[in-house]
């Protein structure tokens, strides 16, 4: 497994590979994130795995100087998992600049959802994936859909932007207790840890709900949201929306996508279940 720190060798190296599947990453991998790599292992004649934790997508107090950096351990899984390449750039190296001059500006849809709450957010994601993409020059791209509105917006700019990339979603690594799989569960104290499941059952009764022909979408995500509340959780929002458009869903809609995130002690936490009905 080799690893290059710069656009130059990245770009030598793409010359002489075949079919590439790519997996870009912030690093503090988990077993979520190397289930996207054996994805990607079917899909392409090699792999790379970018590891670069991107400033643009966070907000002023976010968790950006405590994000976890474990370069070393990272390299130590995706070398057994037999990724050929870990593109693993500084900031100077990606930002030549003080300031990002020119960026991705996504569609209205990037102020919605977790948009709402990390301004910002989805305009850093579009940009370092943009440019990862005219890096490495990937074939095929592995994405959870445990980031949805990621997925979504990702999709949209591959294809408002004519990049020839074929995006591949992933589902959601869980835990036993059906917890999403998270860089930032390792925030959690042995008690959160133990209430966090709670998040994915209350998306789950609404699954159910919705399966069973309820199209009440206010009545459920209010019962989700006292219920969360009431456990002491800071809910930022329970939404169904269309699973197409990510639009406020219609009552007679079939395909459907559950959303929340919300807050334990200091770790916000995100996930979604779809629904076809």
């Amino acid at each position: 497994m080799q690893i290059i720190e710069t656009i130059a060798g990245m770009r030598a190296w793409r010359k002489a590979a075949g079919r590439v599947a790519f997996v870009p990453t912030m690093g503090n991998l988990h077993e979520g994130h190397l289930s996207l790599v054996r994805e990607a292992k079917r899909r392409g004649d090699a792999v790379v795995v970018s590891i670069f934790v991107n400033r643009l997508q966070f907000g002023q107090g976010e968790d950006f100087g405590a994000y976890p950096r474990t370069f070393a351990e990272d390299c130590a899984k995706l070398k057994a998992e037999g990724v050929a390449v870990v593109f693993h750039p500084n900031e100077a190296e990606l930002y030549p600049r003080i300031r990002q001059d020119f960026n991705v500006e996504p569609p209205h849809i990037q102020n919605e959802l977790c948009g709402a709450f990390r301004p910002g957010h989805f305009r850093g994601v579009a940009t370092v994936v943009s440019k990862l993409f005219n890096i490495v020059q990937p074939d095929v791209a592995c994405f959870g859909k445990k980031d949805y509105q990621q997925l979504f917006v990702i999709r949209a700019m591959v294809d408002d932007l004519n990049i020839p990339v074929e995006i591949v979603p992933v589902d959601t690594g869980r835990a036993d207790d059906g917890l999403a799989l998270s860089s930032r569960n390792g925030y959690l104290s042995a008690e959160e840890r133990a209430e966090a499941p709670r998040l994915y059952r209350n998306l789950s009764t609404i699954r159910a709900a919705l399966e069973a022909g309820r199209s009440d979408y206010a009545d459920l995500e209010a019962a989700a949201r006292a219920d969360l509340e009431g456990a002491g959780w800071q809910v930022d929002y329970v939404e169904v929306r269309d699973a197409a458009t990510l639009e406020v869903a219609h009552a007679g809609a079939h395909r459907l996508v559950v959303l929340a995130a919300a807050r334990l002690g200091r770790t916000r936490l995100i996930d979604n279940v779809e629904v076809t009905r």
